[in-house]
């Protein structure tokens, strides 16, 4: 019915963050399936985690900071435009499936529950390399090693939650739609700061 399972979800997720570089085909749009936009939305989680961590600097100039800032909103619309694109493909497949009697309506999208999982997905690959660092005392490295062991069951809760809610919308006991997040922010018809700037030059 569509190109994943969580099993790959949770595979790309890791190899991704094993392999430095941009994947191939990251602009690729048209009929681009779920699978697609799963890679995508986890490059962007990985991006915006890059730049938030640099935005927290203090031995930078303010102008360094800005640019960081401008960084996390574009990565932050682009990963939340991948999440759309996800539940897109994955409703449609699903869009033939008859509910049945009684199905539910669940709250959290298959791309949002994705999306979860990518970011501890990144929680992981970074708690586990501070687990490493024996240099920062064996008091980090235990309290890194114990975090990282609740980041592990997290991931596996959701993993196993996801992987219900696709048996669901594929029996047809269980429905759910793409839910619109409209960041306003990023649109200068919609943010008054932005928009306001400009009536004040017109003025």
């Amino acid at each position: 019915m569509h190109d994943l399972s969580v099993p790959w979800v949770l595979d790309t997720h890791s190899q991704m963050l094993a392999t430095p570089g941009e994947p191939a085909d990251l602009d690729a749009e048209g009929d681009a399936g779920a699978a697609h936009w799963v890679v995508r939305n986890h490059h962007f989680n990985r991006q915006l985690w890059l730049a938030e961590d640099e935005a927290r600097r203090t031995d930078v100039a303010d102008a360094v900071i800005v640019r960081c800032k401008r960084a996390i909103d574009r990565y932050n619309q682009q990963r939340n435009d991948a999440v759309e694109r996800i539940d897109e493909c994955l409703l449609a497949a699903y869009a033939d499936v008859e509910l049945q009697e009684g199905a539910r309506q669940h709250s959290e999208t298959p791309g949002a529950m994705i999306d979860r999982l990518s970011i501890l997905a990144l929680k992981i690959h970074h708690m586990h390399l501070q687990s490493l660092r024996s240099e920062a005392g064996p008091e980090h490295v235990r309290r890194c090693s114990d975090k990282l062991a609740v980041l592990q069951q997290q991931r596996s809760d959701l993993a196993s939650c996801l992987t219900q809610l696709l048996l669901e919308l594929g029996a047809g006991t269980a429905c759910c739609r793409v839910y619109r997040q409209f960041k306003m922010y990023n649109d200068p018809a919609l943010n008054p700061a932005l928009y306001g700037a400009t009536l004040r030059a017109a003025a």
